[in-house]
């Protein structure tokens, strides 16, 4: 599997090749990259500092241990949360002053897979530029390591995780109290990471106390495909229904991406988590909200409803964040389940997005079904069509561009295309070796149609 590198981090499989999958030495080469770019932009003698930590991966305490001697090599002090979320690390980089850091994490991708994900001093991920230079400074090995009385320290910290949930209590819109009062009963599933541990303690300082945690060994032998999607999480529906059930919650392995199952087993829609969690905020905060192109129009409905201004973003939460700052949004986030609350911090956070949801659904008098029925059924078909490396996608999406010249069409992020009242949205992924077909409608026969439509065009052009 071939090594990815992107605005979303250095990915790849364990195992194999050098350079073509995510080995020691690359590992080891993109840290020090990574560390050549922070020493540059501190100057001489500053001491610099990062904060790093890992999800539940078979490979994690490897890669962490790979990268903790790497950035001591390079001098740079290391504060090491361990067994972590991504949004708890990107939280710990601005409140230890450090000059970034990095996540260890493949996100929701299966167990093979892991990566470096980059933060800058704001705990934020890292431009596009310095990316760019990223590449550069690895492909040319251009980088030097200290004298051995200047190494870095390495500090363990694991108090992260209650300075994570106490920052969520101390959230004004946040309401512990609603949230006790209706004792809810919940299913979550940890998918043997390290939501197992952050997500039931963020419920019980919530107040509530009947809680079910399904594969919540964190041994990173994934229990299923660890992405958060309704074919996925089949035993959590079954499980809130067996256990009578007020809701199921489903994270991925790092913990940022959010998914909640109905009382009835049924998917409330990952693409509605944002959905839900912006009507609460904007009912009390009333502003403008971002999310990107590949995701559901009900945003931008509800939006408008309560007064605000809808942007949409490239895919890819840098993308996001940017136009979130463009904008002046007071919510925003990724349709995949990603919620960005930007006065708590600029990142997906599955955590904030559960107390939020959670405070909207107790304000309510019906179940969490009846919330779902609140906002427009609209179907999301999603496909992908994996890549080999002599494909031109350039090419491709340039024939399609012009078959469909007479409809509305956005290029700003691969290609997407307007009929009517639906759309579909074709992009090379920046995690993996494919291009996404997304398409939506408000019935999902139709979003199937246009979808499987625009995948035979590719399939043409591939020919």
């Amino acid at each position: 599997m071939p090594l990815i590198k992107s605005i979303s981090g250095i990915r790849g499989t364990i195992g194999g090749k050098t350079g073509d999958t995510l080995s020691p030495v690359d590992v080891v080469k993109f840290t020090a990259a990574y560390g050549a770019i922070l020493k540059k932009n501190a100057g001489k003698d500053k001491n610099i500092k990062v904060v790093i930590g890992r999800d539940g991966r078979i490979s994690g305490a490897m890669v962490s241990s790979l990268v903790q001697s790497t950035l001591s090599a390079m001098g740079i002090d290391v504060v090491d949360l361990d067994l972590s979320t991504t949004p708890t690390v990107e939280i710990a980089v601005p409140l230890e002053g450090a000059d970034g850091g990095i996540i260890l994490t493949a996100s929701h991708n299966p167990k093979e897979w892991n990566a470096l994900k980059l933060l800058n001093e704001k705990g934020e991920f890292i431009s596009a530029e310095t990316g760019q230079e990223l590449l550069r400074i690895a492909e040319a090995e251009d980088f030097n390591f200290v004298a051995v009385d200047k190494l870095g320290k390495i500090q363990k910290n694991d108090s992260y995780m209650q300075k994570h949930i106490d920052a969520i209590l101390n959230y004004p819109l946040v309401n512990k109290e609603a949230i006790a009062a209706k004792n809810f009963k919940v299913v979550v599933d940890a998918i043997n990471s390290t939501g197992a541990t952050f997500v039931p303690a963020l419920l019980n300082a919530l107040g509530v106390e009947n809680i079910i945690v399904l594969n919540k060994e964190i041994t990173g032998n994934f229990a299923h495909n660890p992405e958060p999607l309704p074919n996925h999480l089949t035993e959590l529906s079954s499980t809130v229904v067996k256990e009578k059930a007020d809701l199921g919650i489903a994270v991925d392995p790092d913990v940022d991406r959010l998914c909640f199952v109905c009382e009835d087993g049924s998917m409330f829609g990952e693409e509605y988590t944002l959905v839900a969690v912006a009507d609460y905020i904007l009912s009390l905060r009333p502003g403008n909200t971002v999310s990107n192109m590949s995701s559901t129009k009900a945003l931008k409905e509800v939006t408008l409803k309560r007064g605000g201004a809808y942007t949409p973003s490239a895919v890819g939460e840098v993308n996001v964040v940017t136009k979130m700052k463009e904008t002046n949004a007071v919510i925003g986030g990724e349709g995949n389940g990603g919620i960005i609350v930007p006065d708590f911090h600029y990142g997906r956070d599955a955590l904030i997005g559960i107390a939020l949801f959670l405070s909207h659904l107790a304000g309510k008098k019906g179940s969490i079904g009846s919330l779902r029925r609140q906002y427009p059924d609209y179907f999301i078909s999603k496909n992908k069509i994996e890549l080999d490396s002599s494909i031109d996608v350039a090419s491709i999406f340039k024939s399609i561009k012009e078959k469909y010249a007479k409809n509305p069409i956005n290029d700003e992020d691969g290609l997407k295309i307007e009929f009517d009242n639906d759309w579909v949205h074709l992009r090379t992924s920046n995690t993996e070796p494919i291009i996404r077909i997304y398409s939506e409608s408000d019935f999902e026969s139709k979003a199937n149609h246009i979808a499987h439509k625009l995948m035979e065009d590719i399939k043409e052009e591939i020919k």
